[in-house]
């Protein structure tokens, strides 16, 4: 949850460089909680407004992260708009989101394995 709440706290930081733990387990929590809104609509027949608040929510912290997370393994944040190719785009950005960050600083930032990072 560390991770999760680091994410939501830097809202719209574009800059820098986020780890792939620090990615990861903010898409898992982010799952979760897309999950259990779904549910609570289902429960409370709200068709769908419980998802789409925490949906509009959260879409501007995950554009950051992922962008961030490019930077990590060196490429631009403009890389995000490969997703615009149906399919094909989300393996690319799977991809390149699992790929090990450049290890010291690079262009973006310095290593997010850095203790100035470390939440663990």
């Amino acid at each position: 949850m560390k991770w999760y709440f680091h994410v939501i706290k830097n809202y719209a930081e574009f800059n820098g460089r986020a780890r792939r733990k620090e990615y990861w387990l903010f898409i898992l929590f982010n799952l979760i909680f897309s999950l259990a809104a779904m549910v609570l609509d289902s429960e409370l027949g709200t068709s769908g407004i419980v998802y789409l608040i925490y949906a509009v929510i959260v879409a501007l912290p995950s554009l950051a992260v992922t962008v961030r997370r490019l930077h990590d393994v060196e490429k631009s944040g403009w890389y995000i708009l490969i997703l615009l190719i149906p399919f094909i785009g989300a393996i690319g950005i799977i991809a390149l989101t699992i790929k090990d960050g450049e290890t010291g600083p690079n262009e973006y930032g310095p290593d997010p394995k850095g203790t100035i990072y470390n939440l663990t």
